[in-house]
């Protein structure tokens, strides 16, 4: 499975990072399980949250292989609003998120990073969630769809959308047990010394 993280300035680390060290673990415990790669809109570094470190991204949304599933972590709150009134980033970015959701492409939300669809209607007609912070206002951007509280993550198929940040390796886990089995979860959460709690979705 090609796994594309989607990677832009004042990206949340842990967001980013979680999820890929999940499907990193996975491959090299299954080989040939996941192929992971980043993506940017450019090939420029980005900065992650805070700039304390700088990334390049393997591909621009132009040179990337076909993904299987689509990454999208989060930011502050205030700079994926930003994002969501900026058309250069959702006229780019957003619409090859887009385009490659409607070619059957899976797209897995981190945190915040859902409030970057809601202007591509990937999100219409779906149940959705987010960090406790942006709930309401994912609420108003969305109103075909039905926002989730207190769960960590709702899966509808190929929309898959996370709440705060730890959600994501939760996440991931769960996805890998459903893509692997339950071994192969199990191994990693072993891995990570990772205490995983119950959680809803």
């Amino acid at each position: 499975m090609n796994v594309a993280f989607l990677i832009y300035d004042q990206v949340e680390a842990l967001d980013l990072n979680g999820p890929l060290d999940v499907f990193i673990k996975a491959n090299v415990i299954a080989e040939g399980s996941y192929n992971c790669y980043t993506v940017g809109k450019t090939k420029d570094a980005v900065f992650m949250e805070a700039n304390t470190m700088a990334i390049i991204p393997t591909y621009t949304i132009q040179t990337a292989l076909q993904p299987d599933m689509i990454v999208i972590p989060g930011a502050n709150p205030d700079r994926v609003m930003e994002y969501l009134q900026d058309d250069g980033f959702q006229k780019t970015v957003m619409q090859w998120v887009k385009d490659l959701y409607h070619q059957g492409t899976t797209v897995f939300t981190v945190c915040t990073g859902s409030m970057h669809l809601s202007k591509t209607g990937i999100l219409d007609h779906h149940e959705i969630t987010t960090h406790s912070m942006l709930l309401d206002t994912l609420e108003q951007h969305n109103p075909k769809s039905t926002v989730k509280r207190n769960v960590r993550f709702v899966d509808q198929g190929q929309l898959i959308t996370t709440a705060g940040i730890t959600a994501g390796i939760d996440t991931a886990l769960y996805l890998v047990e459903k893509h692997h089995g339950k071994e192969l979860a199990d191994t990693i959460v072993s891995l990570f010394e990772y205490q995983q709690k119950e959680f809803r979705h």
